[in-house]
């Protein structure tokens, strides 16, 4: 869908794609789950039509929609069991076809059902507490439990409990209702569809919005004058080419006398010789017998020649020259390399910009489709991560919040986004430019050898090739440990299991680490035991100068 849209933008100027809601297993009969695809829409320009007040370049403004498809009348007898009656829609020949099938157009036209309710706040008088329902809610409600008992009503449930109604909202919801059109009539009323925008998205070449008019114009418009123009000279050449190819020579009558035959059949036979007939002079004696002369092909006027020239100039200054593209030049760097490819891509930039824009709407819509359409509870998808990883997230998961009530995680239906579309260079082409801005960064952190393992981790982490998953995987692990990249919730919880488990080097160093507090002990035992043998010793010398003290004194 994508690239039949881009296609006919860039060569016509105008392309379109939609979406449409589907069953994800039609031969299930217990399987009523639903996907959103996205489908192409061939020949745009004359099959896609908007109302004439939509004047934003996606079409969010527009009220409704016209999407015209062929079928054969056998088809859509069976379909709809009814005569064929085509919808109005002209078709130009520019050039001769030898088989037109017989085809009958249908329409699908979408249309935009403005619905207004009300939102309705209710206060309880006993805590401040505040709730709010739809207006639609209560009267669906009301209608149902009437059937039942009108005292297990939602609003009977207010009153019981002391809940007032304090203040409403007149509140706006979009849907959008799809027919399906004959040239006479409403075939099939298919009623309101999933989403809230018309699930038809235009792709535009280049668009312009002049008198009222929407005008839209493709990459080979431009060219087209002097497409013309390189037709006629080829054209030209053509004719002249086939006019005389060879150089004839010319005889005089005489000298073809009873030779004409093997002269006109000697670009059949391939004759060894020709021959022709002697000339006589007026004085008797014979004359050279060649040709008088030869017929010259036509020359090429050097105007022509140059206008060939200028001819092809201005085609490749509009359409780009993709063959010089090609030509690697040697002795250049590949910074310049990529500069010559970014000039060369902003020739079509508003290509690939306007295209963008389109991406962005389709992600508008499919977020829209999808709060009707994924609303199971245990629904999981797939998603890709920055890294171009892909994963699983589940919908619609219960769980329980701070006051203990249950809340559904992952809830499409009450969620708003904002949808982003970048433009730029390929997936491949940022990585080589971030390996190659790494390899760069690693000269100047040489000194450094924790910047320089987190920048060889990064460099590896954006490397491309086969088999290489593995090894990015393994360094990315090494950035969380190092703190260099924010883990992902899966890996906080393999980081947290993984450190209340003890490594063998875990292990080791508690074992050196309990002998040295061992050892340490041991030396402060020794120490302490030394200090109180050097006091035993101070103690023992004073009680002998005591006692010698004493004997002196008896004396």
């Amino acid at each position: 869908a994508y690239d039949n849209a881009f296609e006919e933008a860039v060569g016509g100027g105008f392309g379109a794609l939609r979406l449409r809601t589907c069953y994800e297993d039609d031969e299930d009969p217990d399987d009523e789950r639903q996907r959103i695809k996205i489908e192409p829409i061939y020949d745009a320009d004359s099959s896609v039509f908007f109302d004439l007040d939509a004047k934003r370049q996606d079409k969010a403004d527009a009220r409704c929609c016209f999407v015209l498809y062929s079928m054969t009348p056998e088809a859509y007898e069976e379909m709809y069991n009814d005569s064929p009656s085509s919808v109005m829609k002209e078709v130009e020949q520019a050039e001769f076809d030898w088989y037109t099938p017989d085809m009958v157009f249908v329409a699908e036209y979408y249309e935009i059902d403005d619905q207004s309710d009300y939102a309705i706040t209710f206060t309880s008088v006993a805590t401040g507490d505040e709730v709010k329902y739809r207006q639609s809610e209560l009267e669906d409600d009301e209608k149902l439990s009437g059937e039942l008992d009108p005292e297990l009503s939602i609003l009977a449930e207010l009153e019981a409990t002391g809940y007032k109604e304090t203040r409403r909202k007149k509140v706006k919801a979009k849907k959008v209702h799809k027919y399906i059109l004959s040239g006479n009539r409403i075939l099939e009323d298919c009623g309101l569809i999933a989403g809230k925008c018309i699930p038809v998205v235009p792709v535009y070449g280049k668009r312009w919005f002049v008198d009222n008019i929407e005008r839209c114009m493709g990459h080979v418009r431009l060219a087209k004058d002097a497409q013309r123009l390189k037709n006629m000279q080829l054209s030209k050449l053509a004719e002249l080419s086939a006019l005389s190819s060879t150089e004839k020579p010319i005889f005089n009558p005489e000298q073809m006398a009873g030779h004409a035959q093997m002269w006109s059949e000697d670009n059949l036979k391939n004759y060894p010789y020709l021959l022709v007939n002697a000339i006589t002079g007026a004085d008797g004696n014979p004359m050279p017998a060649g040709p008088l002369s030869y017929t010259k092909p036509p020359q090429i006027a050097p105007a022509m020649a140059a206008l060939l020239q200028l001819t092809e100039v201005d085609m490749q200054s509009i359409l780009g020259n993709q063959g010089e593209a090609d030509k690697m030049v040697s002795n250049i760097s590949g910074k310049a390399v990529e500069m010559i490819q970014t000039r060369m891509d902003m020739q079509t930039f508003i290509y690939v910009s306007n295209f963008a824009k389109s991406i962005r709407r389709v992600g508008e819509i499919w977020l829209s489709m999808a709060k009707d359409v994924y609303v199971e509870s245990g629904r999981t998808m797939k998603t890709i991560s920055p890294a171009d990883d892909t994963g699983k997230v589940e919908l619609m998961r219960p769980n329980a919040d701070e006051s203990g009530a249950v809340v559904y995680e992952n809830d499409l239906s009450r969620a708003s986004f904002d949808v982003a579309v970048d433009v730029g260079p390929s997936s491949a082409s940022r990585r080589e430019a971030t390996v190659r801005s790494l390899i760069g960064l690693m000269q100047v952190s040489a000194n450094d050898p924790e910047t320089m393992q987190v920048l060889q981790a990064m460099a590896i982490m954006n490397m491309t090739g086969e088999g290489i998953q593995d090894v990015r995987d393994f360094f990315r692990k090494k950035l969380v440990r190092m703190g260099a990249v924010e883990p992902t919730e899966e890996e906080a919880q393999m980081l947290a299991a993984a450190s209340q488990e003890k490594t063998p080097q875990d292990k080791a160093l508690e074992a050196m680490a309990e002998e040295a507090q061992a050892k340490a002990t041991k030396a402060r035992t020794e120490v302490l035991e030394t200090v109180a043998n050097v006091e035993l010793k101070k103690a023992q010398t004073l009680e002998t100068e005591a006692s010698m003290k004493l004997k002196e004194a008896q004396a």
